[in-house]
């Protein structure tokens, strides 16, 4: 913004983070690693002197005012924990998918409509949050995430269960709650397969599935059974 004498005028609504006041926000884990903790700064966008910082192995900028993440988070190759939960992100940049050590990615409380398909891209993500936000669908490259086992989907707008979340090996929880997901659909309310059983809480409590889980292992058992008599006849 440029006043009536050509003057540079700040930008309301976010503060400026100096290199000096970043450097101080680096704190160290009990395993060494550095940890940038730049939550609840009051800051609409990242501070490009983070770049400096690319070394650390978390992120965490977090409860501020961000709508945009810069192409420069490319930068931060070697990080396992990025955090940018309750801001005012409405989208990912494709330089996402550069992040090839990523761990934990936690984007919940946002304002994202769709995804970049590079996030297939982060084959060593364990955990996804992407509730809060305005999403309808998941890119079908989420079912490259073969570590994933946590993905939280909550408050969001999918009408079906993501049919690429059946095709993750090690996905262990799945949290759809608050979702416009059509409760008609028998097929779609319980997917099982070898090791992934979706679930909407409102439909199953804990023993009902534990029941789903042994009729399924019956039923497997049955063809087995089946097929057997096949081969002898």
């Amino acid at each position: 913004m440029v006043g009536r004498k050509g003057k540079k005028l700040k930008q309301p609504g976010g503060k400026i983070i100096s290199l000096k006041t970043a450097q101080s926000c680096v704190e160290f884990k009990l395993d060494g690693k550095p940890r940038l903790d730049l939550s609840f700064k009051g800051i609409s966008a990242v501070p490009k002197c983070i770049q400096k910082l690319c070394d650390v192995d978390e992120v965490d900028l977090s409860r501020n005012l961000i709508r945009k993440i810069p192409d420069f988070i490319g930068q931060f190759v070697s990080i396992s924990v990025l955090d940018l939960h309750s801001n005012y992100v409405e989208q990912l940049p494709v330089i996402i998918g550069r992040l090839q050590n990523l761990q934990v990615l936690n984007l919940c409380n946002n304002r994202l409509t769709d995804l970049p398909s590079e996030l297939g891209l982060l084959k060593k993500l364990h955990t996804l949050n992407l509730g809060l936000n305005l999403l309808e669908a998941l890119p079908s490259s989420i079912a490259a995430l073969k570590e994933l086992q946590h993905i939280g989907l909550s408050d969001n707008r999918f009408a079906r269960i993501p049919v690429c979340l059946s095709r993750l090996p090690k996905l262990e929880k799945v949290n759809l709650d608050r979702n416009p997901v059509v409760t008609g659909q028998t097929q779609e309310s319980i997917m099982v397969t070898e090791r992934l059983y979706l679930v909407k809480e409102s439909f199953l409590c804990e023993d009902c599935l534990r029941k789903c889980q042994s009729e399924s292992r019956n039923m497997e058992e049955q063809d087995g059974s089946q097929v057997s008599a096949e081969e002898e006849t």
